[in-house]
Parts: structure tokens; sequence; C-alpha cells
């Protein structure tokens, strides 16, 4: 067979793309809940490191710590093959949002500490003499300011969440690449692989050419 035949097989693609697409489905769905809840939880933990009293922010710098340093796969066989040990049981769905959920948090709440931190003093003590409450102070002054920073990096992270949901597969979960590998055994050829990472470009490519563009506007508005 030569290299079209065996790699880019026309007649092997045009048959797994239902399943291709299925599992595309499930993994556009696992990303967008792994960034909604990941994201929020990252935003929460970063204001419990910041302004908590002292044994929360200790507690949430190990939880960033841990988190950061653990493989995504680790977490989820934890989650989905541990968890049963001590009664507690999830779907391999719910298992492999949950772990890409807590991963995300960890480096969520690490960018928006950077972010709240690059903030100027000077603009809470300016709403402090305005006599604005620090929760105000926070949501009105310092976030907003803090938003345009970790936009960038957050989208970064978003990419590679999207790339992680291809782990789900060691928990039997119908994501793309799951779904190209079970095409590739019953075609008894690689060609759906091939369809699957294709997809995964199209689909990616775009996030990361819009990290690009905002980290060069960004870069031009710090130098005026």
């Amino acid at each position: 067979m030569t290299l079209v035949e065996t790699f880019f097989n026309y007649d092997v693609l045009v048959a797994s793309f239902p399943a291709l697409m299925r599992g595309l489905l499930t993994t556009f769905l696992l990303g967008i809940a792994g960034i909604v809840f990941g994201v929020t939880a990252g935003l929460f933990i970063s204001l419990v490191r910041l302004y908590a009293p002292k044994p929360f922010r200790l507690l949430a710098v190990f939880y960033i710590d841990i988190f950061r340093a653990a493989p995504v796969l680790v977490v989820l066989i934890l989650i989905y093959y541990a968890l049963p040990f001590l009664g507690i049981r999830f779907s391999s769905w719910t298992s492999a949002a949950l772990a890409l959920s807590i991963v995300m948090a960890a480096y969520s709440a690490e960018v928006f500490r950077s972010g709240i931190q690059s903030v100027p003093v000077g603009q809470f003590e300016a709403a402090a003499a305005l006599g604005l409450p620090f929760i105000v102070t926070l949501r009105l002054v310092v976030l907003p300011q803090a938003m345009r920073i970790v936009i960038p990096p957050t989208t970064s992270n978003c990419v590679s969440m999207f790339k992680d949901t291809a782990l789900a597969s060691t928990v039997a979960l119908p994501e793309l690449l799951k779904e190209a590998t079970d095409a590739q055994a019953l075609h008894a050829n690689p060609s759906p692989l091939i369809g699957a990472a294709i997809i995964y470009i199209i689909c990616l490519w775009p996030m990361v050419r819009f990290v690009s563009l905002l980290e060069k506007r960004f870069q031009k508005e710090k130098v005026r």
C-alpha cells in the first residue's frame, strides 16, 4: 500500500467521519465543562490565596502546587479507579470533567493571582479613599484591569485543556481520540487517527492564533 492509501484513505475517512463527529461533540462538551468550572474555581482559589486568613491561604497554595505538579492522567485515574474504594463512584464523563476542572482550577488560580498582583497598589488605596468596600473594589476596579492581563495565558490554558480531553479515552469515554482509535481497529487502517489529528488542528489553531494576537496587542499597549 502507498502512503496515501495507508494514512489518508478516503473511503476509510468517509466511513469513520460520523464516529469522529460524535467524538468531537463529546470532546467539545468536556472541554467547555472543564474550562467553565476550572476558570471559575481558579478565580475563587486565587482570591482565597491572596486575601483569606492564613490557614486558608496555605491550603490554597497547597492545592495549587499539588495539582499543577500532578499530571491530568493521574488525577483522572485516581478519581475514576481509586474513589470507588471509598464508596464514591462517578461516570466516565463526570470523572473526566472533574479531573480537567480540578487541574484547570490550579493553573487558573496562579494566572489570576499574577494578574491581580500586577494591578498597582495605588488602585486599592484610591478606592479606599473613596470609601469603596473591599469587595466592590475587587469587582469594579481590580478585576477588570487584571482580566486584560490574564486573558492570553488563560486562553493558552484552554487550548491545553482541549488537548487533554484525549486522556478521557483511558476511562473508555468516547471522545474524539477514542472514536478514532475504535475506527482504526474496525477498518484496520490508521486514517481515522490522521482524521482526528486534522480535526484537532482545525479546531485549536484559531485559538492559538488568537493568543498570539492578544499578546501582541497588549504588548503594544504597554509600550504606549
